[in-house]
Formats: C-alpha cells, sequence, structure tokens
C-alpha cells in the first residue's frame, strides 16, 4: 500500500498523538507499505515570539491556510491507488482535500465536540471555542471511512455525524512503550523514595494524568481526603502529570494530609514505569475517555486499577478493574460519593496477599489484549479493506 499520513505538527507539542502516529508509521514501514507523513510546518508559528496568543492564531494559519495549499500541490503527483490516513479526528478540516479519494480517520475521542455542543455540562467552551470545534466538525463530517479506539468513542462518532458511515470499525490501542510488572517492588519502591525524598517504601496511591476537566484530578484529592478522615491512612498520595492548578494547591493545604500528598511533574518514560510498578493502587476516577492509557499501562505494570464505572473505563479494564460511581455534578450528592469511594479505595487496600495477586495476574492478563502488533494487524486489514471501495 502506499500510505500518506496526516499528523498534528510538531510545534504544537503533543505527546499522545505523536506516540500513535508513530505506532502507525513503524507497523506499516515493517510490514513493508510505503508510507509518507504530510505535516503542517511552522512558517508563521515561528513569528510568534513564544507569546501564546500569537502562537495560537499564527499557528492556525500554519495549519488551515499554508499547509492546505501544500497539500493541494502535493496531491498532483499521488497515485489513484493511495490511501490517506488522519491519525486524529482534529485533523478534520483537511479532510475535504482528499473527500474523493481513499481515506480513512482515526478518532480518538469527542469531548470537545462535545463541550462546544453544550453535551458535556461539566465543561463551558468560549464562543472562538465553538466556532473552532464546529470547524472541525464541519471537516470530518465529509468523511466516509472511520476507526475508533473504543466502542464509546464510536458511539459517540455516530451520534454525532449527519450520516452513515462508510466503515466504522473499533480498534482499541496498543501498547506503544514497554510496561511491565518488576521483579522486585520493594526495590523500586525504594529508588523513588531516595529520588523524590518520599517516604513511599509501604506502597502508595497514585494517579496519573493532566489537568483537563474530564481527568477529575480534583476528585483524587477528595477520594484520598475522605479516605483520611474515614480510615487509617498509612499510604501517601501522588500524582504524576501537569503542575496542579492553583485550586488542587489550595485543596492540598487544607487538606489534614497535605503532607502526605506529592505532585510529581515532568517525569520521563522510565519513572513513569516505576510509578506504576511501586503502586498500590492506581485511581483513575475520570469523567469521560476517549479510551484510557493509564488503566492498561497500569495494569501491565502489575498495579491494581480503581476507576470509573463508566465506558470506556470498564471496556478497557473489564473484569480486572475495580469499580466506582463518576463523580456528581450535582454538589448535593458530593459527599456521598466521597464515602463511597474511600470505602471502595479502602477495600482494594486491604486485599489479603492472596487476593491481590490473584487480581494482579487478572490486570496483567487484560493488558495483553492491547498489543502494538495486534493494533497494526488490525488497522491494515481495515485499510486494505478500504482501498478494496468502488
Amino acid at each position: 500500500m502506499k500510505i500518506v499520513l496526516f499528523t498534528h505538527p510538531t510545534f504544537l507539542g503533543h505527546k499522545s498523538m505523536p506516540r500513535f502516529a508513530q505506532m502507525i508509521i513503524g507497523g506499516m514501514k515493517q510490514k513493508g507499505h510505503e508510507l509518507t507523513v504530510w505535516s503542517p510546518k511552522a512558517f508563521f508559528f515561528k513569528l510568534s515570539f513564544k507569546k501564546p496568543v500569537l502562537e495560537k492564531w499564527f499557528g492556525y494559519l500554519d495549519q488551515y491556510v499554508v499547509f492546505p495549499i501544500a497539500v493541494k500541490i502535493k496531491l498532483l503527483n499521488c497515485s489513484k491507488e493511495t490511501l490517506f490516513v488522519f491519525s486524529d479526528n482534529a485533523l478534520g478540516p483537511w479532510v475535504p482535500l482528499v473527500k474523493k479519494r481513499y481515506h480513512v480517520m482515526h478518532c480518538h475521542d469527542f469531548l470537545a465536540q462535545q463541550s462546544a455542543f453544550g453535551l458535556l455540562q461539566e465543561n463551558k467552551t468560549s464562543v472562538t471555542g465553538k466556532y473552532y470545534q464546529k470547524f472541525i466538525f464541519w471537516g470530518y463530517c465529509k468523511a466516509r471511512n472511520f476507526i475508533s479506539i473504543s466502542k464509546k468513542t464510536q458511539i459517540d462518532l455516530h451520534l454525532l455525524l449527519n450520516k452513515k458511515p462508510t466503515i466504522s470499525r473499533v480498534v482499541y490501542n496498543g501498547m506503544n512503550q514497554d510496561f511491565e510488572p518488576a521483579n522486585d517492588s520493594t526495590a523500586i519502591r525504594e529508588k523513588l523514595s531516595s529520588k523524590h525524598n518520599i517516604d513511599l517504601s509501604k506502597g502508595y496511591i497514585l494517579h496519573v494524568g493532566g489537568n483537563a476537566f474530564y481527568k477529575n484530578k480534583l476528585g483524587v484529592l477528595e477520594i484520598y481526603d475522605q479516605w483520611a478522615k474515614d480510615f487509617d491512612i498509612k499510604l501517601p498520595l501522588i500524582l504524576a502529570g501537569e503542575p496542579p492548578t492553583e485550586e488542587m494547591i489550595d485543596f492540598k493545604e487544607r487538606s489534614l494530609v497535605s503532607k502526605s500528598i506529592h505532585f510529581i511533574n515532568n517525569i520521563d518514560d522510565l519513572q513513569l514505569q516505576q510509578f506504576y510498578q511501586g503502586a498500590s493502587v492506581m485511581l483513575f476516577p475520570s469523567l469521560y475517555e476517549g479510551f484510557g492509557w493509564p488503566i492498561v499501562e497500569a495494569m501491565a505494570s502489575g498495579s491494581l486499577v480503581i476507576t470509573t464505572n463508566e465506558d470506556p473505563m470498564k471496556e478497557v479494564a473489564a473484569d480486572a478493574g475495580f469499580y466506582i460511581p463518576k463523580k456528581p455534578a450535582d454538589s448535593g450528592k458530593l459527599s456521598g460519593w466521597k464515602m463511597i469511594t474511600a470505602k471502595e479505595l479502602e477495600r482494594v487496600i486491604q486485599l489479603s496477599p492472596e487476593e491481590r495477586k490473584d487480581a494482579v495476574s487478572k490486570s496483567i492478563l487484560r493488558s495483553k489484549e492491547f498489543s502494538a502488533q495486534g493494533f497494526v494487524n488490525s488497522i491494515e486489514a481495515i485499510y486494505q479493506e478500504i482501498l478494496q471501495e468502488k
């Protein structure tokens, strides 16, 4: 196959999307297919003098004015048998450029569109943000073929589309890094304790994620704080990811167990794996997800996972996960939610050695369902099916 892969421009500084694209690039090339990457270059962006507002708007010029012109020129030399692959549904505005050719769009989540269209009350979108998401929506609605990373994402896609897709498949993400259980979790905890000057020798509660509203990072703090009030806690809380917001810092400072709450930022892939390997449990109470990478990464590393009793979290963790209700939007129900979730956290922490061993085995076994090779094999078959379209 001849494949052209559209990706986000590198100047945006994304992390997860480049990894996803690299999995497609490496997998397709390994199978002997000819693949070329098309992505916007930084022309106007370089003139923004590192000012965020200018970077945003100059970046739009590079993506939606300069790049489409470059694509139209490149298309003149492209074989009619070329398959155009969009690595993310957020690249929708470029779809009309190749809508009459063989194409497919990978879909991750539609949270931004749902927020902009007023479907997610927890997140409000600015006026300009709404227009931008409508622009993206206008673009991907022109596509015919889609591959979603979960059944939940596929359902959301079908609810948003104004027509039935020609092809719509679900292919779960594959592990794009090497995560595995530690041979000696005690040694891992000792290393982390020494590096971060925190006593993690008895274990710890871990959360991995950014500050986006749907990650429910404040909810992690609320669960831990309630656990401290209701039970005799002995384990610290580690929140690995982006630096905390002012609201999170304020919550920590007001907590009775403030000294046991630790925000760890700017960790590399090796440290992330070590944090997974040493964790007593990974707490992941997301409101929404497209897939939920940390769930699989934690399970593959031998950690137990407590997550929300909603798809796609349930879809991914299956019978290997431990579940809590979704955080209610109604503040009047928040107290009951915190008590229920704190109780479940305590139950998982207090599993007997035999129960824990069985649960860890389940987690590791479940994580093997998400292999990079399985992902590549599945999308290759769909790509070939699309090229058979008449």
